[in-house]
Parts: C-alpha cells; sequence; structure tokens
C-alpha cells in the first residue's frame, strides 16, 4: 500500500486478446537483433499535447546520452519514429495506429502515451507483440491490473498515491476530523477513497465524504459544512474551481484546504480575494534541477514547460538499461528486465547478485560490467517497479497558496511501498 493506503475505482475493459502470465517476472531466452530501438508514442491532440514537447525533449536527451556512453552493445540507440517533432501528424493518429506503425518501424519497447485513456489500445496491440510500454504520465489507477501479460510499465504513480500525501499533510497541520469534497468521476472517488483510509491509518477521525456533479457542489458543501472538519481535500479537476468558490462562500477558507493535484492552478481573482491564503496542494513528480533544465533546452531551445519530461528521461533509460543487463534487445527480455534494473521486485530467474545504486545509463553498465545489479534512481527519483509495473515511490511537489490565491512551492514528499505489496 502507498505509505497507507491505495484505492482502485475506475474500470477500463479487459484486453481478451493479451498474453497469459507476467512478462515481468518470467525467464526469456534472447532474440534480438542487436539494435535496440525505442517508440515513442504521443498525443499532439487532446488534454495531454501540451506534454509532447517535454517528452520529446526529453526522449532525445536520454537517447543521445545513451549513444555517448556506447549505446547497446556498441551500437547506436535509435528513437522512433526517426526525425519527429512535437507536432509531427504520426503523434495525430490514435494510439492503436501509432503502435502498428512503431511495430513495422522495429520497435522493441514503446514509451507513452501520455493519456491514461489512450493506454489500452497501445497495450492490446503491443502486448501482443511482446513489446513493453513504458508510459512516463499515465495515473489512472485501474490500470495497474489491465490485463498486459507484464508488458506494462509506468514511471508515473497512480492518482490514488496522493492519499496518503494530502492525508499527512492535514494531519501535520493538526487536523483531527477531515473531509472530502470529491467530484464524481473515477478520480475523485479513487483519490477521496485513498485520503479517507490514509486519515483513518493516521488516527484521524475521516468523516463521509461528500460528491459532487460539476457546478453542483453547494449540497456536497453545506453537509461537510454540518459535519463541522478541520480540514478538507477538495478532489477534482474541471469542478474545481466551482467547488472552491462553494467552500469560501461557506466559510471554509485557507488553511482548511487541501487540494488534489487536478485542482491545483493559479486561481488569483478567479476566487474570493484572500479565500485561499494558507491552502495546500500537492502536484506529482519533482522540480527539475538546474542541470536537466539546461540540458533539455540544449534538445529543445524553446521548451517552457517540462511536466514528465523526468520520468520520460527515465523510462528510456531503464529500457536501455533493461535490455544491456540481458544482454538482449528482444521486447521479452526488456520486459523481464525492467523490474529488476528499477530496483524492484525480483524475476524468477534472478541471480542474488549485490544491487547497486546508479543515476546514469554509464554507471548502471559500470555496475553490469562489475558484475552487480544495478538499481536505476533517475531524475524523477527511486522507482522500484512491483509485479504490476508500478513504481513504489512517488515523489510529490507541495503548494502553498498567499493571498494572491497564487501557489508556490514549499517543499516536498514522497508516498512509499513495498514493491512486494
Amino acid at each position: 500500500m502507498w505509505a497507507l493506503a491505495l484505492a482502485s475505482g475506475l474500470v477500463l475493459a479487459v484486453s481478451a486478446c493479451a498474453p497469459i502470465g507476467n512478462a515481468r517476472l518470467d525467464s526469456v531466452e534472447a532474440s534480438g537483433d542487436g539494435t535496440l530501438r525505442i517508440g515513442l508514442l504521443l498525443d499532439n491532440t487532446g488534454d495531454s499535447a501540451f506534454l509532447n514537447e517535454s517528452e520529446l525533449a526529453a526522449a532525445k536527451l536520454a537517447v543521445k546520452q545513451i549513444n555517448a556512453a556506447g549505446g547497446h552493445k556498441g551500437q547506436p540507440v535509435e528513437l522512433l519514429p526517426p526525425n519527429a517533432t512535437a507536432d509531427s501528424a504520426e503523434f495525430g493518429r490514435d494510439a492503436g495506429a501509432q503502435a502498428h506503425s512503431l511495430l513495422d518501424a522495429g520497435a522493441d519497447v514503446v514509451i507513452g502515451p501520455s493519456d491514461s485513456s489512450h493506454a489500452p489500445a497501445a497495450i492490446d496491440v503491443l502486448s501482443r507483440a511482446k513489446v513493453p510500454v513504458i508510459s512516463p504520465a499515465n495515473t489512472a489507477t485501474a490500470l495497474s491490473s489491465y490485463r498486459s501479460g507484464g508488458y506494462y510499465f509506468r514511471t508515473s504513480a497512480a492518482d490514488s498515491a496522493q492519499g496518503s500525501v494530502l492525508a499527512k499533510l492535514a494531519h501535520d497541520g493538526g487536523a483531527k476530523r477531515l473531509a472530502v469534497l470529491h467530484e464524481d468521476s473515477d478520480y475523485g472517488k479513487e483519490v477521496s477513497a485513498a485520503v479517507s483510509d490514509a486519515a483513518r491509518r493516521l488516527g484521524m477521525e475521516a468523516l463521509p465524504a461528500a460528491g459532487f456533479a460539476d457546478g453542483k457542489a453547494g449540497s456536497a458543501v453545506a453537509t461537510l459544512r454540518d459535519a463541522a472538519p478541520d480540514a478538507v481535500v477538495v478532489v477534482a479537476r474541471r469542478g474545481a474551481q466551482g467547488a472552491l468558490t462553494e467552500l469560501l462562500n461557506a466559510g471554509i477558507s485557507g488553511k482548511k484546504l487541501l487540494l488534489s493535484d487536478g485542482a491545483i492552478r493559479q486561481y488569483g481573482s478567479e476566487v474570493g480575494a484572500g479565500g485561499l491564503d494558507g491552502a495546500r496542494g500537492v502536484l506529482p513528480g519533482t522540480s527539475p534541477g538546474t542541470d536537466f533544465q539546461n540540458e533539455l533546452v540544449g534538445i529543445d531551445p524553446g521548451l517552457k514547460d517540462m511536466t514528465f519530461a523526468a520520468e520520460t528521461f527515465d523510462a528510456v533509460n531503464l529500457a536501455a538499461i533493461a535490455a544491456s543487463a540481458a544482454e538482449d534487445d528482444a521486447g521479452a527480455s526488456i520486459a523481464a528486465s525492467l523490474t529488476t534494473v528499477s530496483g524492484g521486485v525480483l524475476p524468477k530467474a534472478a541471480t542474488g547478485k549485490d544491487r547497486t545504486t546508479c543515476g546514469t545509463y554509464g554507471e548502471c553498465v559500470t555496475a553490469l560490467k562489475a558484475g552487480k545489479t544495478p538499481d536505476y534512481d533517475g531524475e524523477s527519483g527511486a522507482i522500484a517497479f512491483d509485479a504490476n509495473g508500478d513504481i513504489t515511490s512517488a515523489n510529490y511537489m507541495v503548494f502553498g497558496y498567499g493571498p494572491d490565491n497564487t501557489a508556490k512551492m514549499v517543499g516536498k514528499e514522497t508516498a512509499a511501498r513495498s514493491a512486494a505489496s
């Protein structure tokens, strides 16, 4: 469980044609052709389109550094599609079509997609071909149990992982009675359940959660006000501003408010003056270090938003490290090595070699040559894939609101659990 608890609620269709078993833990025989080809599957349409530039720059940077360190078996690693730009027509196609194109081009592993709703189409195509999918940005909790035969991984945390962090922030602020106001969506219900469960484990009283439809939070807020909570966690995306307005009108404001990642934004004058002063919220990931930012800008001088760049960079590096550990670039070999080289659960064929932490592809290859098992901790932090392909250490940036209703980063938290849980 994530430090305290995880919850799941989103129901995704189960692929009827996915391979049986769990490739993450299987023993395989080498079958690659000696050239590691890493495919990139992006979404230049829809809500996730803004991520393309940062993810593409991060993937190019990772491949550049991998090749500078010797590539795979002395051969350059290839990034597919070649010469791609963030607005390439290829990325405008649906996830399934992109997956087929990458297979035709010989991809051994695929990074993406960004949007959780696009993941099933990509997984269904690629898992049947025994090609692993590593998404840097999928957060839907239900993807943890999506049937992929062990070919699905992600370097971002499930939405519900933030539940333990939000509950901890409330507890650290002195709250004894915690309520959750959530939008009626899979996201809202998943995170709400995780917050309430975590609150109970911290010894707080978890009041009954109140759900609302977008634009209709008034009655739910009235119910929460009557329960007299010490703190209210707002779990919402599109309905966040309306919910906050109702809360402020009900006299629930400032330090009593905690915002989920979907509710964090710069509200300014869009809500009551000073209403959010002292409120806190969380966003997944870490603030990119100066060196990493400079390296990304070196790849794309116009890059402004670096969201999920670290997770993309780490996904590419893990794919290459897994291929080196397996001494094979075939998808099945990569899938069977990813949990090990990420510091996570060991597969059936694990040799018990000493693990050593490494932060770059070059360092990890050096560890392999020394007869050790690499444990890659990258730009996004520790990863440690579990048997479901999920990370077991999730970093969050904590933001605090000032009198102008704008947020600034004020700290960081980590939600962690055992790779075996």
